[in-house]
């Protein structure tokens, strides 16, 4: 039998959700409301594919179309919105046999590749899967590149001096050890390190945009973006942690979770002071994240030699996720026009 494919509406909302928290392959970007929130600042319109063996769910995928003069381009994620993973997210393949698996997934993004084919003719198609979306062969079947990148994930154990124990020298010294390194003036209490609120989303994103302003650098999250989407998920999908000093804030980090995971999102910007607030930062995120159960936390990103080294005194491994691509011959030699006139 095959797969068909069948698009769920803003009508829809409830039952796509549903699959959504039912897929181990879905994030709080792949959420009808958060499709919303991205559709609007990305520009493009949100197509939520749904895939049907029958009457069961086989997978879902949202996909974002845009097209300007002759070209047509769909993504999921959509620039440029710095969402690092979206794509497709299975349903009800764990309890199948590996020949039945493989081909129920391979009918699935066959089917929405055809779907958009026929559809909306896109002559560039990008896609950036989850870090458990692992069998890529159907996209490469369908003549797509697929590119493995890479992000840092750590372990949370049960107890705290377990964590520590993964960390690094120094990494240990900046967490046990700020009150003693620290200089701070008579009176004054020293930095705190918590949970913020909506407000806050704002304060770390233009952070970072202050930041690769002064490298001259863009940074091309719109404004507004991401405090709307904290605000339209549901509460506890994304959060802020903040350090303040007498009052002011000092830094930020903005994250997502889905079931097991809480993912580093925003922020982590270096701030001028001197005490080590990002590693007492990312410290909070995950002391926090292990008194409510969850099991890893993801650093989202080891591909820029720049920062691996923060990242990688915390002790963790190397996961996988791809980039998929597929172009059009047109499309083709236009890049390659646009790249040597660049």
């Amino acid at each position: 039998m095959t797969v068909e494919i069948e698009i769920l509406d803003e009508r829809d909302a409830a039952e796509w959700n549903r699959y959504v928290e039912r897929s181990a392959d879905a994030n709080p970007f792949h959420r009808a409301e958060a499709l919303a929130v991205e559709a609007a600042y990305s520009g493009t319109t949100c197509h939520r594919l749904v895939g049907y063996k029958g009457q069961e769910p086989v997978g879902i995928f949202p996909v974002f179309e845009r097209s300007k003069g002759p070209i047509t381009a769909a993504f999921s994620p959509p620039p440029p919105l710095w969402i690092h993973r979206l794509g497709p997210a299975l349903l009800n393949v764990d309890k199948l046999s590996q020949r039945k698996a493989e081909r129920r997934i391979r009918r699935f993004v066959e089917g929405v590749l055809e779907w958009l084919d026929d559809e909306c003719s896109p002559n560039l198609l990008r896609v950036k899967t989850e870090c458990t979306f692992a069998d890529l062969r159907p996209f490469k079947w369908a003549d797509a590149d697929v590119t493995p990148e890479f992000t840092y994930v750590v372990d949370l154990p049960d107890g705290r001096e377990d964590l520590l124990a993964i960390f690094s020298s120094d990494a240990r010294s900046n967490i046990r050890n700020l009150d003693a390194d620290a200089v701070f003036e008579e009176g004054d209490a020293g930095p705190t390190f918590e949970e913020g609120d909506a407000a806050d989303v704002e304060r770390i994103v233009d952070h970072v945009r202050d930041r690769f302003d002064a490298q001259g650098e863009p940074f091309t999250l719109p404004r507004g973006f991401a405090r709307e989407l904290y605000e339209t998920l549901p509460e506890g999908a994304m959060r802020t942690y903040v350090c303040r000093h007498e009052g002011e804030f000092v830094g930020g980090i903005l994250t997502y979770e889905t079931d097991e995971w809480i993912h580093r999102w925003q922020g982590g910007v270096t701030p001028d002071v001197d005490f080590p607030v990002n590693d007492n930062l990312d410290w909070t995120v995950m002391t926090d994240a292990m008194e409510r159960g969850l099991d890893a936390y993801d650093l989202v990103g080891a591909g820029d030699p720049r920062i691996n080294d923060y990242k990688a005194k915390f002790g963790p491994s190397v996961e996988t996720f791809h980039s998929v691509e597929r172009s059009s011959l047109a499309m083709d030699a236009l890049l390659g026009l646009y790249t040597r006139v660049k």
